[in-house]
């Protein structure tokens, strides 16, 4: 049997630059280096040696679906959300309630919004 390890994300984006702005600020990523190319694709560190890869593809028609998306935990939401807030950014539950948090069967809470690209992250409280 073989066993995994989280690696990495990959998003095909359509300008680069203003995706890593925009997870550089809003989820305070760090840029590290691209060390399996010399692409324009940039590396951003998420924790603990994840990393999130973003893609150049200006011409690529993304399809948004917001079941497909990734999810980050924080042990502080209602600060998180505050700092969506702050920056003007719209959030919503699962049920696409916005500015409203959504509190699954198992007492965890989360929201969702959207990058620059429209793809969906779910930021919740899931810090087992």
């Amino acid at each position: 049997m073989h066993t995994f390890s989280f690696d990495h994300i990959a998003l095909s984006v359509k300008d680069v630059n203003e995706s890593l702005e925009f997870y550089q600020k809003v989820l305070q990523l760090k840029e590290i280096q691209n060390t399996a190319s010399n692409s324009k694709t940039r590396w951003l560190s998420i924790a603990e040696e994840k990393q999130l890869h973003l893609i150049p593809s200006p011409d690529f028609q993304i399809k948004i679906n917001k079941a497909v998306h990734f999810a980050l935990s924080t042990s502080d939401l209602p600060s998180f959300v505050a700092y969506l807030k702050k920056f003007n950014i719209a959030y919503s539950d699962w049920l696409d309630s916005p500015n409203k948090d959504y509190i699954r069967q198992d007492g965890i809470k989360q929201v969702y919004f959207q990058d620059p690209n429209g793809y969906w992250i779910e930021i919740n409280d899931d810090c087992r």
